[in-house]
């Protein structure tokens, strides 16, 4: 695909020979419950937290072996790869970014170690992609008041990374869920599993090494901060296009009808290879926008990430899809990778920004600044 280093070939390929030997029996028996037994394994061998600093315990790489990392795992098992995903490049690294020393000695190694978890909460009853519209405040003295909604794997976190307005604009700091004050309301259960759910903050005390980002200049570099993990989110579903391709090719050649593979039909060949090239050209607008920001030591560009996100999630759940069709009524079954597969996929066209939030984000650069150099 790309030229990739020495030691980013062997993350990549340390990675999927784990995940093949050691993750695949159990690849599906998750159910949303993050599985912990493969992190600990992948923390024991030091490939959890790659992207972290190693003076956190991390391994002191970049975020581009971060992704590689999550599509090497994912292609094989999912919940594994979504765990890396949400804490390789979602709230801990954003605690590594923008945290004080403190907050990053007590809150990075234990995740690094595979022992903690940490959330992240921004969306709100009334406030979801609108972030500007956020009612949960902090005033001068920091303290905390207002509800976070759909907040994922708090059962299994100790803290969590909040999106909050301050009196001179937004930002964000470090919550932990057992400190006077925080209650958690409600939970739900998502269409693959997953648990998110409501919290309220009621005059919740924060300390001062707690707060991440605050003022008009440092929010702005904690949303330029989330191309990352779009990409990363990019690189999870392509991890999931290509999970159900393998199993959808294995199928179409093991199982026959009229006295030959299925496979060797041309209806499933024209599908297979429609799955393919959709599943490679969200890969290149993925890992283009990753590799031009990681050679250069910036941010992702805005309008690569967006491509990247819109189109591979978009094309994941039509990858899935084509996969489960292949598979016919067994796929369709409860239980079924497949079925578990594609609800899960699901969820990637909603998180890190919507498809309708990443189409406002192209047209908006596109109008500014016109089209795109050729090279």
């Amino acid at each position: 695909m790309f030229d990739l280093t020495a030691e980013q070939e062997m993350v990549l390929s340390s990675l999927e020979d784990i995940a093949r030997k050691e993750f695949a029996d159990r690849a599906f028996d998750w159910h949303g419950e993050p599985p912990w037994e493969n992190i600990e394994l992948l923390a024991k061998r030091g490939f959890l937290g790659i992207n972290i600093a190693e003076e956190y315990g991390g391994g002191g790489m970049g975020e581009f072996e971060a992704m590689l990392s999550i599509e090497a795992v994912g292609t094989v098992c999912p919940d594994t790869a979504e765990f890396l995903y949400n804490q390789q490049m979602v709230a801990p690294r954003a605690i590594e970014m923008f945290g004080s020393e403190e907050a990053k000695d007590r809150y990075i190694p234990p995740v690094v170690d595979g022992e903690k978890a940490i959330a992240i909460a921004i969306s709100e009853p009334e406030s979801g992609s609108d972030v500007g519209s956020m009612r949960t405040t902090v005033s001068d003295d920091l303290v905390l008041n207002g509800e976070k909604i759909w907040v994922s794997n708090i059962k299994h976190s100790d803290a969590a990374v909040v999106w909050v307005k301050y009196p001179e604009g937004l930002g964000s700091l470090i919550i932990e869920f057992d400190w006077d004050g925080v209650e958690v309301q409600e939970h739900y259960t998502n269409m693959h599993g997953g648990t998110q759910s409501q919290i309220r903050f009621n005059d919740v005390e924060i300390p001062e090494e707690n707060v991440l980002t605050r003022g008009k200049d440092a929010f702005v570099d904690q949303l330029k901060a989330l191309n990352w993990e779009r990409l990363g989110c990019a690189t999870l579903a392509n991890s999931f296009s290509r999970n159900a391709m393998e199993k959808a090719l294995d199928y179409s050649q093991q199982r026959e009808q009229f006295g030959q593979p299925i496979g060797d039909f041309q209806g499933i060949e024209w599908k297979l290879a429609d799955m393919l090239t959709e599943l490679e050209a969200g890969r290149m607008l993925t890992y283009r926008a990753a590799l031009n920001a990681h050679k250069q030591g910036r941010i992702p560009d805005r309008l690569e990430t967006s491509m990247a996100k819109l189109y591979s999630t978009e094309r994941a759940e039509h990858i899935v899809s084509e996969a489960l069709q292949i598979h016919g009524a067994n796929g369709y079954q409860q239980g079924h990778p497949l079925e578990y597969l594609y609800r899960m996929t699901r969820g990637r066209r909603l998180a890190a920004g919507t498809d309708e939030i990443q189409k406002n984000q192209i047209a908006a650069v596109l109008k500014k600044s016109g089209m795109p150099d050729l090279v």
